[in-house]
């Protein structure tokens, strides 16, 4: 009989850890290859892995609730052939080396941890691990890599956690004005406000999720600065257009046609024209994307939001919009979506008007640098220009809400495409073949 590990697989290439959530299997079960064998949560997504190999669960290594090192061992299989302690994926990466080097697994069995490649011993003397929200505050604050390993950690194994950040800037002697008053103005590092609670209040615990949105909604405000443009926009030729065709399009794919194509599609347009909107901030570098990457904001049963990424967007016509868009919102609420469709966003799109709201101010998706709202399409009289004069008629009109990160984006960039969007929506043709 040989062994052979199973390893945390790598789940996304911005993913170098996950949580193990739940054991599908107990050991001394026997499993197939390629059967889930438990549950992984990252920072992103909540995912089954499977099994590498068939056999016999031997050995678990990772307790549930445990946060493994993408890479390090989670459970040892026992399988029929020549002994062997070595993963498939071990081995197959052995000649290269190139993710091998990236990801140091050598850690205790139930504890393993990542040595980042920033803050490796070898460099620092520091083996401590830290988390990527650490290390961005670290470099947005001027923290050299040998001073963070001075800052005390208060979290697991000495971890330095987002709070001793901020109560480590908001000591530090040499810290600028500037400084001093993000790290206080965070909800995180402010005084706890004691709450009264009587014997008729319900007192619900966040889940997982709802933690993760909480966390980055807070990050996102602290570190961009929010402002946002509206313009109103006639999609009258849309509306008429999509009634036109939806029924024909549904027998024809099997699926509606909702309206989110149509505003993706504009988006990727106007981006293509105001390539200064597809940026990230790395301290004080613009980073321009190449790709136009947007991401959509989708409603989960549970009340979470979670945003999948349309990746190459300008690249798919109306109907390869449609039945991507679909495809992900569908899955999505089945939590089916994989880590890499969570990530590489460069733009995201929240549709507000799905709830009824005309109009919103969302929050900035980090690292991105803005996001749009789109409202609820309302039927209103308006003003129209004809050959013979101006006519007041029924129009169906939405209003599009323009946030972005007034760091980069000045109001003529963010005012400029907004109206680009609305432009495009507007000019629709009515006679476009399905």
């Amino acid at each position: 009989m040989a062994t052979v590990e199973m390893l945390m697989p790598k789940m996304g290439e911005s993913i170098i850890e996950g949580t193990i959530l739940t054991w599908l299997k107990n050991e001394g079960d026997i499993i197939e290859q390629d059967e889930s064998v438990l549950e992984v949560a990252t920072d992103k997504v909540d995912t089954e892995v499977p099994a590498t190999h068939g056999g016999v669960l031997k050995k678990i290594l990772a307790k549930e609730g445990d946060v493994i090192a993408v890479g390090a061992p989670i459970a040892i299989i026992e399988t029929e052939g020549e002994e062997s302690t070595e993963s498939p994926q071990a081995k197959k990466e052995e000649p290269g080396k190139s993710e091998k080097e990236e990801l140091i697994a050598a850690a205790p069995a139930q504890t393993a941890t990542l040595v980042s490649p920033e803050t490796s011993d070898s460099e620092e003397g520091d083996d401590r691990f830290y988390s990527p929200l650490v290390l961005s505050i670290a470099k947005e604050e001027s923290i050299s890599k040998a001073e963070l390993s001075q800052i005390p950690g208060t979290g697991k194994e000495g971890r330095v956690t987002k709070n001793d950040m901020f109560s480590y800037l908001k000591n530090r002697k040499q810290a600028s004005q500037a400084s001093t008053a993000a790290s206080t103005s965070s909800p995180s590092s402010a005084p706890r406000v004691e709450i009264s609670i009587s014997g008729q209040d319900e007192i619900i615990e966040m889940d997982r999720m709802r933690k993760m949105i909480s966390q980055r909604m807070v990050d996102s405000r602290r570190i961009s600065a929010h402002v946002t443009s509206f313009v109103e926009a006639d999609v009258t030729n849309i509306v008429l257009w999509r009634n036109k065709v939806k029924d024909a399009y549904k027998k024809k794919e099997g699926e509606p046609l909702t309206f989110t194509p149509f505003f993706i599609e504009a988006v990727a347009k106007a981006i293509k024209d105001f390539p200064m909107i597809n940026i990230s901030v790395d301290g004080d570098k613009i980073i321009k994307r190449k790709d136009i990457n947007i991401g959509m904001a989708v409603a989960l049963p549970s009340g979470n939001l979670i945003v999948p990424v349309i990746r190459n967007a300008d690249q798919l016509n109306l109907s390869g919009l449609s039945k991507k868009i679909n495809d992900l919102a569908n899955r999505a609420r089945v939590n089916k979506l994989s880590p890499d469709e969570l990530s590489g966003g460069t733009y995201t799109v929240s549709n507000v008007g799905s709830f009824g709201n005309v109009m919103g101010t969302p929050i900035i998706m980090q690292p991105q640098v803005a996001i749009l709202a789109v409202g609820a399409i309302q039927k209103k009289p308006a003003v129209v220009e004809t050959p013979t004069g101006d006519v007041i008629a029924i129009r169906h009109k939405m209003f599009l809400s323009h946030s972005y990160d007034h760091r980069v984006v000045d109001g003529s960039l963010g005012g400029m495409f907004v109206k680009r969007v609305a432009d495009y929506l507007e000019a629709f043709d009515l006679n476009k073949d399905l």
